[in-house]
């Protein structure tokens, strides 16, 4: 036997390799005829079935479903091919069935543009598999994945799958604006609407984008001051200049980078420059975008701007395990152009083991790759890779400490390979990928492929007889094998990696993703990308920015769906009304107010009677810095981070003669007439328990609440059961509602009522979320207000309890309980926060 190790005896005559099935039965004639002899005396010649059976084998004989499934099956030919003769004749055209109209209609594969439906509303590739899984909304003019089936608390589960495995997003929601000019031409307009613009970053960042090696994020802004009305955060990327800074050194580029944006000497070289914007803010993006070319090119300057709206795709991958499932499908090709063959027998390429390496070298265990890098490959296409291909490289991998050491000893002949190697990407990878609107880059149908496979086989394992000379599948098809994507690599505001975004022809879009949770990667909607958003401390959009318009057309929105939702139920379980969007203008009753007294004014209606965002936000530390200089001016506590010099923060919190000085300034009220309010992210901690939702109110704290929770001088907790509550009356009417819609703060003029009233500074976009070790909400308050309160507190406290946060109070607009929180000002932990997921 096998199992002994014997080899089993080999039958000395083979069996044919085809039976005639005639030769066979004329050859056992006399054996068929004795058992139907044995089998008609049974039935006594009665080969009928039996009257007793046949009423129930009659009962599952559908007589009008079969009617029904013949109809449907010849109308479905005669549809598809067209309009019968006789209804041609007659010029009565009979309507495809919807079934079969949307089957044919989502199975097409075009090559630009998105499949609508019947009100224009734009579908992905990727929806026929997404609408079986995820509950589907209408956003943007797309339909899109809202989340997994169920209550939308699955938090725990899809923060796991981040942790641990590998997410997929398609968020083929976003669009690219091509710009194409001259260089120094493309410079001057993200100059005059992208903040911070790329000329004011530092040498080594400047190099690095321009040249097409990393790209840079920033926020887009209508025509005008830095202040100006903000539309949505973007990210922009280069094409790669045949002019390689490789070539030149680092630190040339890097100084004829100030000649260079000075000169008035038109760039000799036409280069291309691609802004993603979000859907939401799409349309408003791309006419500012369009505004400032035509204004460049009324002084003789010409840029070109077009729309790549339903041409490019975007498929975000990231978790733990983000690299090694890029790894496992993206294979590039050797350094050529020409088509490999089209039978699938001669369909294995030769790995570009540079690029390989580069996906290896970014694992979370070994990343060298910087964050915001681009890989320009052209990989193969991943339906016709071997089983052996993707399988899982961890398998063989050698030990860690090996691996280690080798790894570590080429990262920097990795990097430097990576720089070199943008000229020859140039040429091998961007000329379609950058091209894309010339065409000629769709894939080959997946019958053909399916065909190919299955002959393959069959020649495997040897069904056809190789003397009868069978013909084979025809080896010329249209389609492309191979695909030029771009591979940029994301991170958090640590730095570390968080995934990778893949930027594929629209009509590869649905067969990477098919490949992607193929290989066990878990697909995730808009609301399970914002859990994973807050887990990362990353804002999202447009939920997390209250400047933009996009923000506010989500929440009239969400506003609107709550309220229809609300007036359905009965009312016992109805709840009162809460303001949606929060009004965030009625932070300006708080400027000119005292937080340690108890004597107010009455504010002027016109400060509130808009619920809109009378003001900015401020998103990097040189503008924070100058606008509050304007306002105060060198009374400041706050501390951003501004490059080329020490942070003060440690300096000012030890420092008590300075906190003496400024106690007097801040008990003047601030002139809030002839400034805008300046708001700044914030992030929220509880001090001790306590669940903060979104659209909570965060309030200005007394130094007596304050107290109450934090550590006496003798080193104990003074009340672990304090709770400081607003009357139940006052939940209510905290805010009020007027006839035209707007909503206003509420001062209420009963003293008792006063002592547990406090005053907004600001509102939380993101609230809590279920599975985060640590919950954290962001939020957005008044920067004039932030600086008050920590001179305050640092006035009150002795130098060594004070501490970088704020103390800040939360309360949940249907909830009477305050809690302590503790606010971190995110640009005093980092210079720019225009990163957004």
């Amino acid at each position: 036997m096998a199992a002994d190790g014997t080899k089993r005896p080999q039958p000395s005559i083979l069996p044919p390799r085809k039976l005639n099935v005639q030769k066979f039965a004329e050859s056992r004639a006399s054996e068929l005829d004795a058992l139907h002899s044995i089998v008609s005396k049974r039935l006594k010649e009665d080969f009928r079935s039996q009257r007793n059976k046949r009423r129930r084998t009659t009962s599952y004989d559908n007589q009008a479903a079969k009617w029904r499934y013949r109809k449907r099956q010849k109308s479905d030919s005669s549809d598809i091919a067209g309009v019968s003769s006789e209804d041609n004749e007659r010029g009565n055209e009979r309507r495809v069935p919807r079934r079969v109209r949307r089957r044919e209609e989502l199975r097409k594969n075009p090559e630009h543009g998105f499949i609508t439906s019947g009100d224009r509303t734009k579908r992905l590739r990727t929806h026929v598999w997404l609408a079986k899984r995820f509950t589907m909304t209408k956003l943007w003019g797309f339909h899109l994945p809202l989340g997994l089936h169920g209550r939308g608390k699955g938090s725990r589960a899809a923060l796991r799958w981040f942790n641990e495995g590998a997410v997929v997003h398609d968020a083929s929601y976003h669009s690219a604006v091509q710009l194409e000019g001259p260089e120094d031409s493309l410079l001057s307009v993200l100059r005059m609407v992208m903040v911070p613009s790329l000329s004011s970053q530092s040498a080594d960042a400047f190099s690095s984008v321009l040249s097409g090696v990393s790209y840079g994020t920033a926020m887009l802004h209508h025509v005008g001051q830095p202040t100006s009305q903000a539309i949505a955060p973007v990210s922009y990327l280069w094409r790669p200049s045949p002019v390689v800074s490789g070539e030149k050194g680092g630190n040339e580029h890097s100084s004829m980078e100030g000649d260079m944006l000075q000169s008035s000497e038109p760039c000799c070289s036409s280069r291309q420059l691609w802004v993603w914007i979000h859907a939401s803010a799409f349309t408003e993006g791309y006419d500012a975008l369009k505004f400032v070319c035509q204004k460049m090119n009324d002084g003789n300057v010409s840029i070109t701007c077009c729309s790549l709206e339903g041409q490019l795709a975007k498929i975000e991958v990231m978790g733990a395990k983000a690299s090694q499932l890029l790894q496992r499908i993206l294979h590039p090709i050797s350094g050529t152009n020409s088509e490999p063959p089209c039978s699938l027998k001669n369909c294995s390429f030769v790995e570009d083991q540079h690029d390989s390496q580069l996906f290896k070298s970014s694992t979370p265990e070994h990343d060298f790759l910087p964050g915001s890098s681009l890989l320009y490959l052209t990989v193969k296409d991943p339906r016709c890779l071997h089983d052996n291909r993707t399988a899982d490289p961890s398998e063989s991998s050698p030990p860690n400490n090996v691996v280690d050491i080798e790894v570590k000893e080429k990262a920097e002949e990795l990097l430097l390979l990576h720089e070199s190697k943008s000229e020859e990407t140039y040429h091998i990878s961007e000329k379609n990928l950058w091209d894309v609107r010339a065409g000629d880059n769709i894939p080959i149908d997946e019958h053909v492929l399916c065909m190919e496979k299955h002959q393959m086989r069959r020649d495997y394992i040897c069904v056809n007889d190789p003397k009868l000379g069978i013909p084979k599948v025809c080896t010329k098809v249209q389609g492309s094998r191979s695909c030029p994507i771009l591979v940029l690599k994301n991170h958090n505001k640590k730095g570390q990696p968080l995934g990778w975004s893949i930027i594929v022809p629209v009509s590869w879009a649905r067969i990477f993703w098919n490949q992607l949770v193929s290989k066990e990667a878990h697909a995730i909607g808009l609301r399970e990308k914002q859990w994973i958003a807050c887990e990362v401390g990353l804002p999202y959009f447009p939920s997390d920015f209250p400047d933009c318009n996009a923000y506010w057309s989500l929440k009239i929105a969400e506003g609107t769906s709550t309220s229809k939702k609300e007036e359905l139920k009965p009312l016992a379980v109805k709840s009162f009304e809460v303001p949606i969007p929060p009004p965030w203008n009625t932070v300006r009753a708080s400027l000119g107010r005292e937080f340690n007294g108890l004597q107010v004014a009455v504010h002027s209606e016109k400060d509130t009677i808009s619920s809109r965002l009378n003001g900015f936000v401020a998103r990097t530390s040189s503008l924070m810095l100058d606008i509050l200089k304007e306002i105060q001016g060198d009374n400041l506590f706050l501390f951003p981070q501004v490059p080329n010099s020490d942070s003060r923060l440690l300096a000012s919190m030890k420092d008590e003669i300075k906190v003496g000085n400024g106690v007097d300034d801040c008990s003047e009220p601030i002139n809030n007439d002839h400034h805008k309010l300046c708001f700044l992210r914030v992030l929220l901690n509880t001090f001790k328990e306590g669940v903060i939702e979104e659209g909570a109110v965060v309030c200005a704290p007394l130094a007596s609440d304050i107290s109450h929770w934090t550590k006496s001088g003798t080193g104990r907790l003074q009340n672990l059961d304090f709770k400081l509550r607003l009357p139940d009356s006052s939940v209510r009417s905290y805010f009020q509602k007027h006839s035209s819609g707007q909503w206003d703060l509420q001062i209420p003029q009963d003293p008792a009522v006063m002592e547990s009233h406090r005053w907004p500074i600001g509102f939380v976009t993101t609230g809590f979320v279920r599975g985060i070790k640590k919950p954290t909400a962001e939020a957005f308050c008044e920067a004039m207000l932030l600086s008050r309160l920590r001179e305050e507190q640092w006035k009150e406290m002795p130098v060594d309890e004070r501490t970088k946060e704020i103390y800040v109070l939360v309360r949940n607009l249907r909830s009477s309980a305050y809690r302590l929180a503790l606010a971190t000002v995110v640009l005093e932990q980092q210079e720019h926060d225009v990163d957004f997921l």
